[in-house]
């Protein structure tokens, strides 16, 4: 049995460690609330882009007259045997079963797909991701090979991939969530958008934590290309929050003044959603084929980029949430070591009473 000296140690121990958890509870909802604004700023550009496209589609010919095949490569859907899964988790640990889950998400995937004869490629973003995946899968070999012109004069560099297994790790993107940026998220879809119009993968799905609040969440598999309809998210699968991690959520929200509630539409959102739904005949400066296809690629990435801010705010909600937790665990340990060492020491105590009584009554 530990003494009162150990039990003291263990305490202090225990205080220290409640001390950073409650501060990285508080870090985490500010970063929240500032993910969750960014998110929420979002929404009305990619609102807009969706109705500019609804209204160039109707102004559109979306198939050859003659041929009758699809004028857009990220239309034509085809028989998926190589499919692409980007999985979205997170940086950092202590976030509960966040990235856990996630990656269950994307095992359940695979193991889908596999029972299907499909090859599936993995793109990991995220550092978790990378690391869990990583571990299971391999990683694509890919080769560079360079042609030489004109007294090599010119050179044609051409890259070629030799798929070994079934299941391949493509281009892990390790620092993309450390500052979501347009930018970099353009060059991501670029590259995919690259293997989808060459016929190297068939489709694409996404797997990320999509985040309306803090007790509004859920991990969903969402199906990028092909596009079939402008505007809305194709979810072929969900999980939803349990009843107890709501209460969790809602708690430590609470205690960290967050709210619990889903943000109200901006007056700016609400105007987004109106463009092109009157029967008016808009002006576009250059032919809307030209938009539309320019407009598509941005449209992926558009879709791309509001799934990375969602995620975010979901990783710092998870994180807050597994931060109140473990604060309030410690606050009960530090009181069953008080109330433990109040009885040793009460024990201690009354033996050495004993002692005295004893040695007096000897005399």
């Amino acid at each position: 049995m530990a003494n009162v000296l150990d039990l003291r140690r263990r305490i202090r121990s225990v205080k220290n460690t409640r001390q950073i958890t409650k501060a990285m509870k508080m870090v985490s909802a500010a970063r929240l609330r500032r993910a969750q604004d960014r998110a929420m700023t979002a929404r009305p550009y990619a609102q807009m882009l969706s109705s500019v496209l609804e209204s160039l589609v109707r102004r559109t010919d979306m198939y050859n007259e003659q041929t009758g095949e699809i004028l857009h490569p990220l239309l034509v859907e085809r028989e998926e045997k190589n499919v692409l899964l980007v999985v979205v988790a997170g940086d950092k640990g202590f976030a509960g079963a966040f990235n856990s889950n996630l990656i269950k998400a994307g095992h359940a995937f695979i193991t889908e797909r596999r029972a299907k004869g499909q090859n599936i490629d993995i793109e990991p973003i995220g550092r978790k991701a990378i690391a869990f995946l990583a571990k299971k899968y391999p990683t694509a070999v890919y080769e560079k090979k360079e042609e030489h012109y004109d007294n090599e004069l010119a050179t044609h560099y051409e890259v070629l991939r030799h798929r070994a297994e079934p299941i391949e790790i493509t281009e892990p993107q390790a620092d993309l969530l450390h500052k979501v940026e347009i930018d970099e998220v353009s060059d991501v879809v670029h590259s995919i958008i690259e293997r989808y119009t060459r016929a190297e993968i068939d489709s694409v799905y996404l797997v990320y934590n999509e985040f309306k609040s803090v007790i509004a969440q859920r991990v969903v598999v969402e199906k990028l290309l092909p596009i079939r309809k402008l505007g809305s998210h194709e979810i072929t699968a969900a999980e939803e929050m349990t009843e107890e991690q709501r209460e969790a959520a809602a708690h430590a929200a609470a205690t960290a003044g967050v709210s619990v509630y889903e943000p109200e539409e901006s007056v700016i959102e609400f105007e987004a959603k109106k463009f092109g739904t009157a029967d008016v005949e808009y002006i576009f400066d250059q032919k809307p084929e030209r938009l539309f296809r320019h407009l598509m690629p941005r449209y992926i990435t558009t879709q791309i980029f509001h799934a990375l801010l969602e995620s975010v705010a979901s990783e710092h909600a998870a994180r807050m949430t597994a931060m109140d937790a473990a604060t309030n665990n410690a606050g009960e340990m530090i009181d069953a070591y008080t109330l433990q060492m109040n009885r040793v020491r009460q024990a201690a105590i009354t033996k050495e009473i004993i002692e005295i009584v004893s040695g007096a009554a000897a005399l």
